[in-house]
């Protein structure tokens, strides 16, 4: 997949990163930290579509501009940054600086000691703590450690039909209970009341798991590492995606292409995506329009009913949650600190705004303003035109209530394992994909939905064992 999808990192990428780096970490000959050449660094980047590289060079350009500090950048794909990383770890040329990092790449970064935790505490102290989302901040720090700085995010939501909810009398989808009865009550008629994931090979079935999931208060594992993928808590969401996809969902495997052209094509009632279908939804794109009988004289109909939930809560659930990817920029061990430092504070500050701007639906700021201007980030977000093949502002497309709820996702977001302390389990879990291969056996009809929860616990324990 590219930065534009969920998913941002695949399994064997994810597994290559654990296996090679941990042999090769130790052996790398890194600069020092202000080494090399004082006025000039590497950047690495996953925007690495064309577009985006173009607009990270001119940002660039104006980092130059100031500071004459040069800046040398290379775009790279998602699933090659392991193997990438692993060979410059083998020569001691890692770059200066990464960008656009999942959390689950900056904990495995940090397992193999190749961060510069001084760099990333230095500026967020200089940009500000306050500034930023707490919860974002903790995403990305390790007890007192700062791991990385944290840049921008993108969440799993339910996308939902505001007008077939009204018709049918049903309250909007935000609970376990009104998910269910919602999804019974909608499906008729060749359509479905919901569609799910359920491809084993694809961290977005997973990701999309850990979304309802965490509404329920249902972890991945206690600060023990002892894995919870029994507990009460889980299991009512492992009875919740079971029934959903047994009654309610289209049969087969159902990809995150599938899930979105269903409910696009108005054959599903409710969809769980990431924020980045929102351009899409809104007729943005032209290789993923919607597709449904009123879309075809209106590309706005669909989003213009359309509602959306950023947070769902289930019966064992404290508040609301949801996934969600917080991207950070890492400066790497040895890098030149003083040159990277004062880069990473530009990219959030002077060229922040730039930089959400390549697409802000899937960039939605973990930096929300500066200490004179608390709200500046925010506020020019809201205004910020989204698409590819055309672009428009999301609150030109979406009601008040929809970019209110868009506002709220930082503060929404969760994810398994980092807050118990065990991040370093993020790495392989997602590459050997234990609760997605169980979630596609549980769509299937293979299994119940407490022998999935079990084959997933199995299977998570013996990673767990794996990385002690």
């Amino acid at each position: 997949m590219t930065t534009s999808r969920p998913g941002r990192i695949t399994a064997a990428a994810a597994l290559l990163l654990t296996a090679t780096v941990a042999l090769t970490a130790c052996s790398a000959s890194p600069r020092n930290g202000d080494g090399g050449d004082p006025k000039t660094i590497t950047v690495w980047s996953e925007e690495n579509q064309p577009d985006r590289v173009a607009e990270t060079k001119r940002i660039i350009a104006g980092f130059t501009d100031e500071t004459g500090i040069r800046v040398k950048l290379v775009p790279v794909d998602e699933n090659q940054v392991p193997q990438l990383t692993a060979s410059a770890a083998i020569s001691g040329d890692l770059p200066d600086v990464m960008g656009a990092i999942p959390l689950s790449l900056v904990r495995q970064f940090d397992t193999q000691d190749l961060l510069d935790t001084t760099a990333a505490s230095n500026i967020v102290r200089s940009l500000g703590a306050d500034t930023f989302v707490d919860s974002a901040l903790a995403l990305d720090q390790d007890g007192d450690r700062q791991l990385a700085v944290p840049d921008s995010s993108y969440a799993q939501i339910l996308v939902y039909r505001k007008d077939l909810f009204e018709q049918a009398g049903l309250a909007p989808p935000t609970t376990y209970a009104a998910i269910e009865k919602a999804a019974d009550v909608l499906t008729a008629k060749g359509r479905y009341g919901i569609t799910l994931a359920t491809d084993p090979a694809d961290v977005f079935t997973q990701q999309t798991f850990e979304s309802l999931a965490l509404g329920n208060d249902c972890q991945l594992v206690a600060s023990s590492g002892a894995v919870k993928l029994q507990s009460p808590a889980c299991q009512a969401t492992w009875d919740l995606y079971g029934h959903l996809t047994a009654k309610d969902s289209p049969q087969g495997t159902q990809t995150v292409d599938t899930t979105r052209a269903a409910y696009f094509a108005g054959q599903a009632a409710m969809v769980d995506w990431s924020t980045y279908i929102l351009d899409e939804l809104g007729g943005l794109r032209n290789d993923a329009l919607p597709t449904c009988p009123q879309c075809r004289d209106d590309r706005k109909w669909l989003a213009e009913h359309s509602g959306v939930v950023t947070a769902i809560s289930g019966p064992d659930g404290s508040d609301p949650a949801t996934y969600g990817e917080a991207t950070s920029w890492a400066v790497m061990h040895g890098a030149n600190r003083s040159a990277s430092e004062r880069f990473v504070q530009y990219m959030m500050s002077t060229g922040y705004e730039q930089w959400l701007g390549m697409a802000p639906e899937g960039k939605i700021p973990l930096r929300t303003g500066t200490a004179t201007e608390p709200g500046r980030y925010q506020q020019a977000w809201l205004r910020m035109k989204a698409g590819v093949d055309r672009k428009e502002r999301l609150d030109h497309i979406y009601d008040a209530s929809t970019m209110r709820a868009l506002e709220s996702v930082p503060q929404s977001i969760r994810r398994w394992a980092i807050p118990q302390g065990q991040g370093a389990l993020l790495g392989p879990f997602n590459a050997q994909l234990p609760v997605g291969k169980s979630v596609a056996d549980l769509g299937s009809g293979s299994t119940t939905p407490r022998d999935a929860a079990k084959t997933a616990q199995d299977a998570v324990t013996e990673i767990e064992a794996k990385t002690r």
